[in-house]
């Protein structure tokens, strides 16, 4: 039972659980279990039930707070990049792939009716929709943002930026998860404490649970057929034109045939933008290498127990990352070519809370060179980071259940 947050409070988790994505769907586990609250709510912006893929039944911010607007509650936003996540693009994600796909055609360069059909979907008027205040909640106990991201807030256009900003200056406690969105913030006047990710602490607090479901998941089958071990391997669908994976596939056999592992391709997420099967058939194909293979399972403890069995971690994914990262193990993200000039979030993050030794975020035609360097990282130091980032986490997050507790 949750003592410090008020006895008939209940605790309205908000986030972008609300679609298949490895690392939103992890958030709110790990919120409900550091809190282990009786009372506890998970609301995203529409109504889902995630629980076949290991997440949430979720219920929708509109309908609950029409529902409960009114009610002492806590709301917590349990991180992810939402700082920067717009109504448009936030809609389409709550689709399947063959409607978003329809919907894009007719919509994508008509702003306005886009504004309009994104509301008409999520019920909110908000142009930054995963942030929510006491406008909705007007009698809410606290409002805190754990470990969000935003890299991009500087950039943002005018409207969205300044409601960004006014929705975190009503909140009770905000803190950020890397140290360009933290800068980006104290300049518009936020302060926000720095925080890691979530994540971070997804071995302490899932570890047995996650190694138990390796034959049930078929990742025992895989360390059997790579007994020498394997890269777990991820990108989203913008790598797959025919260019980019002709220079994924060549910098993979390299990595396959100098180490002796094998490649296997998962997907991180499910959701419109994230990561397609096709593409990894595709590249699969275009390898020399035989030692290839494609992880199907979309649950999200199996994704984890992929990623925690492996040798390392190679992908665009910040949270693939970051699971590889609470297991101690040698990580790669790679961004797209056209990302070439941007910090993004993979590069903030590893920038902000990991040693100058681990590589960062590489083009793609630099994926094999700094895959094979990472192997080389003295696991030792791999480990002491994961460590040292999990009791960095639960400083913060005591400093989070702090503000809940006196609001």
């Amino acid at each position: 039972m949750m003592r410090d947050t008020g006895k008939h409070d209940a605790v309205v988790v908000f986030g972008a659980f609300d679609r298949h994505n490895l690392g939103d769907l992890l958030l709110p586990h790990v919120v409900a279990k550091l809190l282990a609250c009786d009372d506890m709510i998970f609301a995203g912006l529409a109504e889902r039930d995630l629980r076949v893929h290991g997440g949430h039944a979720v219920q929708a911010l509109a309908q609950l707070a029409a529902e409960r607007g009114k009610d002492r509650v806590h709301i917590v936003h349990a991180g992810g990049e939402i700082l920067t996540c717009g109504d448009w693009e936030a809609a389409v994600m709550l689709l399947p792939w063959d409607q978003a796909q329809k919907v894009i055609a007719r919509l994508e360069t008509h702003n306005d009716e886009r504004r309009a059909w994104a509301r008409a979907l999520t019920g909110l008027d908000a142009l930054a929709p995963y942030m929510t205040s006491r406008e909705l909640f007007p009698c809410a106990s606290s409002v805190t943002y754990q470990a969000v991201g935003g890299v991009d807030v500087e950039r943002l256009d005018p409207g969205m930026r300044a409601e960004v900003l006014s929705k975190l200056a009503q909140a009770d406690d905000v803190s950020v998860r890397d140290i360009h969105t933290q800068n980006g913030l104290a300049a518009a006047g936020i302060l926000a404490r720095l925080v890691p990710d979530p994540a971070v602490m997804v071995m302490e607090l899932f570890g047995a649970n996650i190694r138990a479901c390796k034959e049930r998941s078929g990742v025992a089958d895989l360390q059997r057929a790579f007994p020498e071990g394997y890269v777990a391997v991820q990108f989203s669908a913008d790598f797959g034109d025919d260019g980019t994976l002709d220079v994924l596939a060549r910098e993979l056999d390299r990595v396959s045939n100098e180490s002796g592992l094998g490649i296997v391709f998962f997907r991180a997420g499910a959701a419109p933008w994230h990561d397609d099967m096709a593409c990894y058939e595709r590249i699969a194909a275009r390898m020399k290498v035989s030692r290839t293979q494609l992880f199907r399972s979309l649950e999200i403890w199996d994704i984890c127990a992929l990623i925690a069995a492996a040798t390392a971690y190679a992908g665009s994914s910040l949270h693939g990352r970051i699971v590889a990262l609470a297991f101690g193990l040698p990580r790669v993200n790679f961004f797209h070519p056209a990302r070439a000039n941007d910090t993004t979030k993979q590069s903030a993050f590893a920038a902000t809370w990991e040693p100058a030794c681990v590589p960062g975020s590489v083009g793609i035609e630099a994926l094999s060179q700094a895959m094979l360097h990472a192997l080389t990282i003295d696991r030792t130091l791999l480990r002491r980071t994961a460590t040292h980032l999990t009791a960095r986490y639960r400083e913060g997050f005591a400093q989070t259940r702090a503000a809940m507790g006196s609001a």
